[in-house]
């Protein structure tokens, strides 16, 4: 476990880049990506970062017996207390490493672990995290689980007691499971009811969703007034925040802010905040909030959709594409976006800091969300001068034409509009 009230630990990233591996992220963009992980992540203090290229991976200790032994020394001589392997190990490799180096090890699962684990702020939060670290750790028993019944602060990743028979752990795990789930179901029950009260106002809902750290958060922020936390920092936000939003058409949004997506995202996390991104599988318009000034804004962009599609939501799914961040470009890299975004109805250039395009923005925002209109004719007799009196105080009268009969009248209404003008007329109709 970190205890983030000490003197921070001392730690080393590894990003090990395998050539074998086809999928594999561009080495130095991982790197960063990493650092920028364990800087999120309160009692590290990171000494050194580097690449370490690998042909292919190796069964027992991932990297080759030459490469351990160097990074041993390099490790040593450093006062490393904790190595963050930005990848996966398995507990054989794990193991082996720790014993090897004489220090902790963290890989990329377990660190980002750690991180929703800080972050965590609702109960349904904090729940989903220990769930997706239990079931993650259930499938490796290579820790003690008899601090289970510790206070939070970390998932004893780093650190813990010794080594406890396989079965204890496994039958310590799977109470423990069944205990937050049970509490986790009382939880979501609570919010089924409150998304039901919410559904009886019926404001459609605007889902902000990307990549960490593409400046969700602060565009939240600059939209709705709020007051998110808003750091230049990986997953500064986890727990969905929501707030009203009136539209320039004078239309009222509910929008949501949620957790930042990341390049393979544990599965667990992702069935862990299935529930937590319920608000976006209904969202009305998702609006996907992109960093253009990032060197892998594509790739990104890719991931974003991959998690997206892991949740249920389809691929015609409504959805602009926000391009945000443009305050950091030059003049040319500025001009190359707002022109792909004009070409595009369904992209805009934004800057959640300055301002620039959110106006537009939500101008496009209204107008996703503008009900289609109706095309019609409508023949009323002379007499329903109340229902034609109501038609043009509602504005959906695009033409009159007159004749001895009665009159004809040219519409551009909603089905809304056209529902409740037929109910009127139905009323008429029984009153007489």
């Amino acid at each position: 476990m970190l205890n983030h009230q000490q003197v921070d630990t001392p730690a080393w990233i590894v990003h090990p880049e395998i050539k074998s591996d086809v999928s594999r992220r561009e080495a130095d963009a991982a790197l960063d990506e990493a650092k920028a992980l364990a800087d999120a992540l309160p009692g590290l203090d990171v000494l050194g970062a580097e690449i370490v290229r690998l042909p292919k991976v190796h069964a027992g200790m991932l990297f080759g017996s030459g490469k351990v032994q160097e990074l041993k020394e390099r490790i040593t001589a450093h006062g490393v207390k904790l190595v963050l392997i930005d990848g996966a190990l398995s507990p054989v490799q794990q193991r082996n490493l720790e014993r090897e180096w004489g220090v902790k090890i963290l890989d990329r699962m377990s660190l980002i672990l750690e991180i929703f684990s800080d972050r965590a702020r609702t109960r349904e939060g904090v729940l989903q995290v220990e769930i997706a670290a239990l079931s993650y750790q259930r499938t490796r028993l290579v820790r003690a689980w008899t601090h289970l019944e510790r206070q939070r602060g970390g998932f004893g990743f780093v650190g813990g007691p010794g080594e406890t028979q396989r079965e204890n752990d496994r039958r310590a795990i799977d109470e423990q499971l069944l205990r937050l789930e049970r509490q986790l179901e009382k939880v979501q029950k609570t919010r089924a009811l409150h998304r039901a009260a919410r559904a009886k106002v019926p404001y459609p809902i605007v889902a902000l969703v990307g990549y960490t750290n593409a400046g969700k958060s602060s565009l939240f922020n600059r939209v709705t007034g709020a007051d998110v936390l808003a750091k230049d920092q990986l997953f500064a936000t986890l727990d969905p925040t929501m707030r009203r939003l009136t539209l320039p058409d004078g239309q009222e949004v509910i929008m949501s802010d949620t957790v930042g997506f990341i390049s393979d995202l544990p599965t667990q996390l992702v069935a862990a905040f299935r529930a937590t991104l319920e608000e976006v599988l209904e969202a009305d318009l998702i609006l996907h909030v992109r960093d253009i000034s990032h060197p892998q804004t594509a790739q990104q962009a890719r991931d974003v959709m991959q998690i997206l599609h892991q949740i249920g939501v389809p691929e015609d799914a409504p959805m602009l594409e926000v391009l945000n961040k443009i305050d950091l470009l030059d003049e040319a890299g500025r001009e190359a976006f707002q022109t792909e975004a004009a070409r595009k109805d369904a992209k805009i250039a934004v800057s959640a800091l300055t301002g620039e395009g959110v106006e537009a923005l939500l101008e496009q925002i209204s107008a996703a969300l503008a009900p289609p209109f109706l095309i019609e004719d409508l023949r009323l007799p002379h007499t329903a001068g109340k229902l034609r009196a109501w038609l043009y105080a509602e504005g959906v009268v695009e033409g009159e034409v007159r004749d001895d009969f009665g009159m004809t009248l040219s519409l551009k209404w909603t089905q809304v509009q056209s529902a409740r003008f037929n109910k009127m007329r139905d009323g008429m109709g029984k009153a007489e």
